[in-house]
Order: C-alpha cells, then sequence, then structure tokens
C-alpha cells in the first residue's frame, strides 16, 4: 500500500525561533487506550510548562509527537496514566507502549516499563547542543571544488563552474561545460518492510533535512508500507530508529529504503542489531537528477505528414507522400515515402499479346520484351533435324541415321544422314591371305597378290630352287664328313652323330665334332650335313608357349599355316608370339645373306 505522507507532527521551525533554549521531542507510543495517558514538564520551580494528552482523536497505536521549545535547565518529566496501569496494554489483550524524549538526537528520557502505574517521573537537563566537528572545504559554490558541508574554507577553490548538461548522450550536451544545473528538489519515497508481516509493533523512524523535521513513520501492519514527500538537494537527510519496549525483540525483522523517482536508493538498512538503542544515520544530501534533457526521437520536420512537436531529435523518419509503396501492387507509387493502406491489386506479370506464345489472359502488366513469338520446327532434340530455336513442335522430325557420308571412303553409305565418324579410307593391296604379301590394312585388292612356291631357296644347296619364293628346309649339302645319306630320326640327336662320322670324323675330337654337338645342343630338327650345321640358325624351345629364341641374330619372319606373314622382326635373337593362336607356323631367318626355315608348333 502506498499512501501520501502523514506527518504526525512537523513543526518546521528555525533556531532563531528559540533564541533562549532547544528543541525538544517528546514522543509517546500509545496502547490501546491512549485517552487515558497525558504528560507534563515542570521546571524548578514546580512550574509546568509543557503538557501533552490525553489522546483521544487518534487511530490505532499511532505515535505522537510533540516538540517544544524549553529553555536551558534541569526539569521533571511526568508521564500519568488515568486507570493506574501505565500503558501496559497487553494485560487487555492489546499491546503496550512506550515514550521517548529527544534532545540534540539524543534520547535523555526512556521508559522503565509499560507498567508505571498511575505515573513516572524522569529527570534532565538542557544544554545548548554541541556544535558540529568542523568540515574543511571550499566554501565558495561557484566553484567545481566546492563541499556543501564544510565550515572552515581551505581556499582549495580553483576550478569555475560552468554550467550545463555534461551528459554527452543528452539533447542539451554542453561539450564546456563541467557543472551539471541540478534540479532544487524532487518527491522520495520512504518504504518501511517487516519480514514476519505483522509490522514493526511501536517501532518507528524519524525523518530529518536540516532543521526540518519531516515526521515519524511506522509500519503498523502487513509486510510493507510506503510514504512519499519532497526532499531539496540543499540540506542533508537524516533518519533516526526507535524502538518500543513492546518491539525491542521484533526489530531485527525492520527494514527500509529510501528512493527517489528514478530509484536511486539513498538508503537500504534492515535487521537493527541493538533495537533498545535507538540510533541516527546521516545521509546526507539528495539527488534530484540534472537539466539534462533526454533525447526523444521522432520527426522534426514542420512539413513532414509525421511531424512531432513532443521530439526534439530527428531520427530519419519523416515522410511526405503517402500512397502505396508495395511494388507489387498495382496502386505502387514510386514517390511515396509512407504506405497509406491503399495497396489493394497485386501485380500479375505477364505477355497480354494474344498471338503471343506465352500469353497470360490472367496478366495486368506486361513487360517490355516479354511476349515470345511461336516458331515451328522439329522440338526433340533427338531428332536429326532438332530446331533449337523451335516453340511448337510442327512434326518435322527426322531421325538419325549414323553412317559414313563420305562418297569417297570404302564404307560410304548413301542413305546416312549423320555422319558416325567412322569412314575407312580406301587402302589397295593383296587382300588374299594365303599370298606371300597379304596386305593386312589393305582393303580393295588391286591384283599384286604372291602366293608361296616352298622349295630350296639358298643357292649354295645342292638342290637349289630358283623359283622357290619359301624356303622348305628341303635343301641339301655335301660335308668333309659325310657318309651316305642320312635321314631324319626323331629325338636322337647323339646317335645320328655317331652314324654321321663313328669316330667324329677323323677318330678323334675336331671342329667338325663341336659343330655337331652344338647343334645337338642348340636345337635339334633332324639330319642335316656338317655344312648345313656350320650355317644353320637354330630355333627353340619346340614347341613353344610363346617366346621364340634363335640361336644367331636374324631377320625373322613369322607365317601361319596358310602363308599368311603374322610377325617380323630384323636382326633379333627373339620373337613373342604369346598372343599368337595355336598351330604350326612356318619361320624364315636370314642371317648374313643365309636363309633358314623351320617350323614352330605353338601351344
Amino acid at each position: 500500500m502506498k499512501h501520501l505522507l502523514t506527518l504526525i507532527l512537523c513543526i518546521n521551525v528555525a533556531f532563531a525561533q528559540c533564541p533562549n533554549g532547544t528543541y525538544v521531542n517528546i514522543v509517546i507510543n500509545p496502547d490501546q487506550y491512549p485517552q487515558e495517558t497525558s504528560w507534563a514538564i515542570i521546571n524548578t520551580y514546580e512550574d509546568t510548562i509543557a503538557t501533552g494528552g490525553p489522546y483521544d482523536d487518534i487511530v490505532g497505536y499511532q505515535p505522537q509527537v510533540t516538540q517544544v521549545c524549553i529553555p536551558n535547565g534541569y526539569y521533571l518529566f511526568n508521564i500519568s496514566d488515568l486507570y493506574g496501569d501505565g500503558v501496559q496494554g497487553s494485560l487487555w489483550g492489546g499491546q503496550d507502549g512506550s515514550y521517548y524524549v529527544m534532545h540534540c538526537g539524543d534520547t535523555i528520557v526512556q521508559a522503565d516499563s509499560a507498567n508505571f502505574g498511575f505515573s513516572a517521573f524522569h529527570g534532565f537537563t538542557l544544554e545548548d547542543c554541541a556544535p558540529p566537528p568542523p568540515v574543511y572545504g571550499c566554501m565558495d559554490n561557484t566553484y567545481v571544488e566546492f563541499l556543501p558541508q564544510a565550515t572552515v574554507d581551505t581556499g582549495n577553490c580553483y576550478t569555475p563552474k560552468l554550467y550545463g548538461c555534461k551528459e554527452e548522450d543528452a539533447f542539451n550536451y554542453d561539450s564546456i561545460a563541467n557543472t551539471n544545473i541540478l534540479v532544487d528538489s524532487c518527491s522520495y519515497a520512504l518504504e518501511l518492510t517487516d519480514l514476519a508481516g505483522n509490522g514493526w509493533a511501536g517501532s518507528f523512524l524519524q525523518v530529518f533535512q536540516g532543521n526540518n523535521f519531516l515526521g515519524i513513520f511506522t509500519l503498523e501492519d502487513g509486510f510493507d508500507t510506503t510514504f512519499t514527500f519532497d526532499l531539496s538537494i540543499s540540506e542533508p537527510v537524516e533518519i533516526k530508529f526507535n524502538t518500543t519496549q513492546q518491539s525491542q525483540f521484533t526489530s531485527v525483522q525492520c527494514g527500509y529504503s529510501l528512493y527517489s523517482e528514478e530509484h536511486l536508493t539513498i538508503s537500504e538498512p534492515g535487521g537493527f542489531a541493538n533495537p533498545l538503542v535507538p540510533f541516527a544515520i546521516n545521509f546526507g544530501m539528495p539527488y534530484c537528477g540534472n537539466s539534462c534533457v533526454e533525447k526523444v526521437y521522432g520527426c522534426i520536420d514542420d512539413t513532414a505528414l509525421n511531424y512531432n512537436e513532443s521530439v526534439n531529435t530527428d531520427d530519419g523518419s519523416c515522410y511526405y507522400v503517402a500512397g502505396c509503396t508495395n511494388p507489387i501492387y498495382l496502386e505502387y507509387n514510386e514517390d511515396a515515402d509512407f504506405d497509406n493502406e491503399t495497396c489493394e491489386t497485386l501485380v500479375v506479370l505477364g505477355c497480354m499479346d494474344e498471338a503471343a506464345l506465352n500469353y497470360n489472359p490472367e496478366a495486368n502488366t506486361e513487360l517490355d520484351g516479354s511476349c515470345v513469338d511461336v516458331v515451328l520446327g522439329c522440338m526433340s532434340d533427338l531428332a536429326f533435324n532438332f530446331n533449337s530455336n523451335a516453340n511448337v513442335d510442327d512434326g518435322s522430325c527426322i531421325a538419325y541415321s549414323y553412317g559414313c557420308t563420305d562418297p569417297f571412303a570404302f564404307n560410304y553409305d548413301s542413305i546416312a544422314n549423320t555422319d558416325d565418324g567412322g569412314c575407312i579410307e580406301v587402302i589397295n593391296g593383296c587382300t588374299d591371305t594365303t599370298a606371300l604379301n597379304y596386305n593386312i590394312v589393305a582393303n580393295t585388292d588391286n591384283g599384286s597378290c604372291i602366293y608361296p612356291l616352298p622349295g630350296c631357296t639358298d643357292p649354295t644347296a645342292e638342290n637349289y630352287n630358283i623359283s622357290a619364293n619359301v624356303s622348305d628346309s628341303s635343301c641339301y649339302y655335301s660335308a668333309g664328313c659325310y657318309v651316305g645319306d642320312v635321314y631324319y630320326i626323331p629325338n636322337e640327336c647323339f646317335s645320328w652323330v655317331i652314324e654321321v662320322d663313328p669316330f667324329c670324323c677323323d677318330n678323334e675330337w675336331d671342329n667338325a665334332c663341336a659343330d655337331l654337338y652344338s647343334y645337338c645342343e642348340d636345337g635339334w630338327t633332324g639330319p642335316v650335313s656338317i655344312s648345313e650345321i656350320r650355317n644353320v640358325n637354330s630355333t627353340y624351345p619346340n614347341p613353344t608357349k610363346g617366346l621364340i629364341y634363335f640361336s644367331k641374330k636374324a631377320d625373322v619372319r613369322m607365317y601361319n599355316s596358310i602363308g599368311r606373314l603374322v610377325l617380323q622382326e630384323n636382326n633379333t635373337n627373339s620373337l613373342d608370339a604369346s598372343y599368337m593362336p595355336s598351330g604350326v607356323y612356318i619361320i624364315i631367318m636370314t642371317t648374313n645373306g643365309r636363309i633358314t626355315t623351320t617350323k614352330v608348333t605353338k601351344n
């Protein structure tokens, strides 16, 4: 609950109004029978100089404070109760009361007990309040170094005040100012809290600003309550906390805070450790803000449609032409900078030419060049006459016919419309595979074929055949140690050597013997003459699975069974026939002008 400040007692009297004494505050915390309680202050002459009560018109347990001006001296404080039970209301189902006398911020009289019977007396002496200790500092308020609390000038005033707004983000920021222009007063809130939620049970706060007593404040019931009052920035604020006998054990649950409307907290204590001893806290000078003006953003151009006279900083939001600002509507106004919700018809882009291929009957906006002319043609990209520019198929598509389109080529195809890159050049030559000069690359026979004529092709042989063009290994020769005609004996080379020359020609090991035996070791093919052995180029292994070796380097030609040349190498010791099909082949070797012919089996 938040309520306006209610001053139980607010006497704004300057010290000059009490020139012959000092102020005394009498605080009465009544029980539930305030009409029974009264008090008096009596001097040494037994004169009553001040009274209070009975309290007939108060509500609840609201504290009663009376401030009086009394000359210095000795006095008696007399408190009375008409019923004779003091302020001990707890005896009758209520709560106890208490009383205090305050002078110069100190408690000079305090209740000994709530049950004082019909009357209680307390003596006290009044003297002038002790002056505060000196505060040193600059006392010239026209300088930045000015100290408001200073009572002794130290002469340390150096920087003249330049008033203005120092906040850089404020609207009225003054870059040369060193002192903010302060707001001289503002509203503050005093919030009282209780952890138990049953109020302060008679404890209360006294609030002072300078010489002004702002009142007594307490939380009667509940967890919290708030009071508001104005504070100036020219005088310090002091808060005094007082307890009653009733609240001495619950005051640790009390708390309070004092803050401005901007929630600048001045104080926020709570949980009073020694509730029986009243205390005071000086909070210094209140702060109510300064003259800096917050930036208020908006349009400051009075010619704009959205001009706002309450703003002070332009945020670029001004607009001058109202209309449809959305370009997807027909009503779009390119000059408009404010949308007035006049957009109604959505733009439908399209060709509006009925003769065009892409005519759109729902279009309401046509872009230049958007219409597409009709182009007839074959639209199948699989057709020979595909037209990439056509957008309407006219049924003229022709299928691809692949072949050689070159009329001078060997494989020219007269019905082909698309060259497949397979044209073959005409190559003339012998195309008969049985001919000796069969040309494997020829595709057109020119009548030049030469066919094999087997026979002895060695002019040095006894049986040389001048017409033969293929050696058939039939050549024979005379030998110095030849004994009769010896014929082929399979796989019996060394027996043949002995038959040729039982004593290896001359009953001793000679060159002829070496040649015979070398012939057996290098590749036996059958009985031959000694002269032929010395000139023959033997092959091995035979049969072979691929590689064929020669005992002497030779120019080699290899023919298949039908006389077709399949391999040819010059000046070589071997042939690789691994990729040849199985069968019998004829190998013709020429070594130093001598021709040797042999048959080789390929497995």
